[in-house]
């Protein structure tokens, strides 16, 4: 098995002091986020680079990580594997040796094989498999004209943030007083994901000679440039943005226009086929060079069918992540986009991130800054301006380019029909009630996921918490193990009615002791599966047979994920989401309050054995039943 990283954000040294959780995406605890005079890029070359942890300590802990899926024949065998594998002059030292010059020759070794495996090589649509998103409860309108105010609002927020990331004055993020690499935000707006057959790539244009002036507005699945700034480089106001919307709204009313937008939907070499004969033709390979180098899309969405109030969440949650389907809004994205804004006619607000260009904490950080300005900016009429007509991007469509429309269609539509998500709004207790019994939260709701799980499965499985690298310069994502020897006792021990309450809460403490560990040696660098996910990068590149380290059926148990988790934090009120990245996994973003706390829980219903309503139902079991024992 060649690891893969099924991260959805933001957490990784040698052996140095345990740290704090940083917030992580798909996400974890918040950083401090302060304001600075000067530029938020001073301290990038004081960061360190990701280190290489040592082989005997990454396969000491790979044994300690097995203990609770393998026999103890199996362990013994797979102890023999990794004696072997670390033999004085064996393929183990060189395949380190290998990544450790690579270490000296690169600011951050992983997230280059991470940005590589996770997104670029992975063939699936970025659409519920890759991108992440953001859903915000209703806003207060529901017609044509307080979405297009409320899209020039957007529109200027965004505007304003490029402007910080612009004079590198957006807030510095600290953890415990040290800064974390700030470079993610530079590529989060004005960057595209560019189709590739075998493999993608990532083009960033925030940081070019002639930055983007225009955003790309998509409206009745078609593509308009809108500039954005005035002739002398100030940003337009929030009523000559309106004036611009309504151009576009009231003399685009066709909808035969082919819906080139849902190829984007496609599998990356089915899409990678059409993106390079549409090129072929000039006018067409302009208009994608004109979404690619734009700021960001804002979508103008069709109301969706009318839903009982109770469930808007869910549905909302659906629509900024797929659209809803060929016949609503999925045709009315750029899905390979960095950031794309979602207003529609009936108040749905949210928006949708490719994690190929940056992590959920950077996408959030915006989201939360442009939730907040909105609400204090007012739409004041301005003197008259001249201001250029927004510019309908045309494409032209041929009959094998039509064909593949169509079969994107149906492909959207069976993403729409398989991924299932479910909501739990948990209000009976936060963080402040767990900080009052000693209780870490965010480790004491990984060990409520787990008994949740088992509760639901009978069985242990193989899972993570996401985790921000940022302590380290380029960092991206790692990946914290959630399920232990410990989680295992204490899942057991809970149910088991024979087990006396201070006994169970003994073993529970015992597991959040070893999951505040495995996190703490995640963000110092320490990192298990990182550094495997390195040295099989090294082999695949000095072409050498894989170790049978990593063939072994006992590699898979570790590290062939069945729950993706993720804590993500919003000042706004926003519900993150993401969609678990194989089909026989389940992917739960939390976010943990002082008072409640919010899970979105996703899986596929082609996979039968995984039901989102019943792990959310066992979730918020496990949150009671373990408030009982404290």
């Amino acid at each position: 098995m060649i690891l893969r990283f099924c991260t959805r954000t933001v957490v990784k040294m040698g052996m140095v002091k345990p740290c704090a959780l940083v917030s992580s995406c798909h996400l974890m605890k918040p950083v401090s986020r302060t304001w600075v005079n000067g530029r938020c890029l001073t301290y990038q070359q004081a960061l360190p680079t990701q280190p290489v942890p040592t082989l005997q300590h990454t396969c000491e802990r790979y044994l300690i990580l097995l203990e609770p899926f393998v026999e103890v024949n199996e362990l013994k065998r797979t102890k023999q594997l990794v004696q072997e594998f670390l033999k004085p002059g064996g393929v183990g030292e060189k395949l380190q040796k290998g990544l450790e010059k690579k270490a000296l020759n690169t600011d951050n070794w992983l997230a280059d094989y991470m940005v590589q495996t996770d997104y670029l090589d992975n063939r699936l649509p970025v659409v519920a498999y890759s991108n992440i998103s953001g859903s915000f409860p209703r806003m207060d309108f529901r017609d044509k004209q307080g979405q297009i105010r409320c899209a020039a609002k957007v529109i200027r927020a965004i505007l304003d943030f490029k402007t910080m990331i612009d004079n590198e004055t957006i807030p510095v993020d600290y953890l415990r007083g040290k800064p974390l690499c700030m470079n993610q935000y530079s590529q989060l707006l004005s960057s595209c994901r560019i189709p590739g057959l075998e493999m993608d790539s990532v083009v960033f244009h925030g940081k070019t000679s002639y930055p983007s002036r225009y955003i790309t507005l998509a409206y009745n699945s078609q593509f308009f440039m809108v500039d954005v700034y005035n002739s002398d480089g100030t940003p337009l106001t929030v009523h000559q943005l309106c004036v611009q919307l309504e151009r576009i709204c009231s003399s685009s009313l066709e909808t035969s226009t082919e819906p080139v937008g849902i190829l984007t939907s496609l599998n990356r070499d089915s899409w990678s086929k059409c993106y390079d004969r549409l090129i072929q033709d000039k006018p067409n390979k302009e208009a994608l060079s004109a979404i690619q180098r734009s700021i960001c899309v804002v979508c103008l969405d069709k109301a969706m069918p009318q839903v009982p109030d109770d469930m808007y969440s869910r549905g909302n949650v659906l629509q900024m992540m797929h659209g809803g389907g060929s016949q609503w809004n999925s045709a009315n994205r750029w899905f390979d986009k960095s950031v794309q804004f979602i207003i529609g006619e009936d108040g749905a607000f949210g928006n949708n991130v490719s994690h190929s260009c940056a992590d959920g904490t950077i996408g959030m950080t915006l989201t939360d800054y442009v939730s907040a300005s909105i609400k204090k900016l007012e739409i004041i009429e301005s003197p008259t301006v001249p201001l250029p007509t927004p510019q309908k991007l045309h494409f032209n469509i041929t009959a094998d380019i039509k064909k593949a429309i169509e079969e994107a269609k149906q492909s959207i539509d069976k993403i729409v029909q398989d991924l299932d998500f479910s909501i739990l709004s948990f209000s009976h207790y936060g963080k402040n009630f767990l900080k009052a019994n000693k209780m870490s939260p965010d480790p004491f709701i990984q060990m409520a996921i787990q008994l949740a799980y088992y509760r639901v499965h009978r069985q242990h499985c193989a899972s993570y918490e996401a985790a921000s690298m940022r302590l380290f310069r380029q960092g991206r994502v790692g990946e914290i193990p959630s399920t232990s020897s410990a989680s295992v006792a204490f899942v057991m021990a809970f149910n088991d009615p024979n087990k006396k309450n201070t006994e169970k809460v003994d073993l529970l403490r015992k597991a959040i002791e070893v999951h505040k560990w495995n996190t703490s040696m995640e963000i110092s660098g320490q990192t298990v599966f990182g550094h495997f996910l390195g040295l099989q990068h090294q082999a695949t590149e000095k072409n050498i047979p894989m170790p049978d380290i990593f063939t072994d059926a006992s590699f898979d148990r570790v590290f062939d994920y069945r729950l993706a988790t993720s804590q993500v934090q919003s000042k706004s009120g926003c519900l993150p989401c993401a969609c678990p990245y194989q089909r026989k996994t389940y992917d739960i973003c939390y976010t943990l309050l002082k008072d409640d706390m919010a899970f979105v829980m996703s899986a596929f219903k082609t996979n039968t054995e995984n039901n989102s309503e019943e792990l959310k139902k066992a979730v918020e079991d496990a949150l009671l039943d373990m408030r009982t024992i404290l």
